[in-house]
């Protein structure tokens, strides 16, 4: 009996490595992200905004801008961003601003990336009619979208609102915060991943 079992035991193991060739092998991939990790993409835009000067004046306020995005993690950026707006002022009113802050991407379909952002930084404005110019402490939320055309470009669109803290500042000029606010349009390119 004693035999009988080990025989059948030998058997067994003898028929499991070939058993187990012939039974199929299955497993699962899970996406662990929607881009490259340490990722620097750099860029250019069109800003399009309400100038927030004059106060209530409905003044709109146009330019250009650079930008540098440096992806932490798949969902987690830092962003550096300057404008310079120096189209459509009143009376020769020009802007810039000057940002950094963090920027978080959501909910990402396809090619699609929606995102939000706080950045920090300095706002800078030239008044018209040789009052001057003034620089203030600039917070400036927003949310976008960046959209892949490829392995290297993505188009952005976004808006922003930004809050100059103690602005204007100026005697008989009205005790309002300036907060020029508005659209940018741009192209980014990967430079690294």
């Amino acid at each position: 009996m004693v035999v009988l079992k080990r025989s059948w035991c030998i058997a067994i193991l003898a028929a499991l490595p070939g058993a187990l060739m012939l039974a199929p092998a299955r497993g699962q991939v899970v996406a662990s992200a929607y881009g490259p990790a340490h990722a620097l993409w750099a860029g250019a835009e069109y800003s399009y905004f309400n100038a927030s000067f004059p106060y209530q004046g409905g003044q709109r306020i146009g330019g250009v801008g650079v930008f540098a995005d440096y992806h932490v993690t798949p969902i987690i950026a830092v962003e550096g961003d300057a404008q310079f707006l120096p189209f459509g002022g009143f009376h020769g009113e020009t802007e810039s601003s000057f940002l950094a802050g963090p920027k978080a991407f959501f909910l990402a379909r396809g090619r699609f990336r929606p995102y939000g952002k706080v950045l920090v930084g300095v706002g800078n404005i030239h008044y018209p009619f040789a009052i001057g110019n003034a620089n203030y402490l600039s917070l400036a939320p927003g949310a976008g979208t960046e959209y892949s055309i490829g392995r290297r470009f993505s188009l952005r669109a976004e808006y922003e609102y930004q809050m100059w803290l103690n602005s204007p500042g100026y005697a008989n000029e009205p005790d309002h915060e300036l907060t020029p606010n508005g659209f940018h349009v741009g192209l980014a390119y990967r430079i690294f991943r």
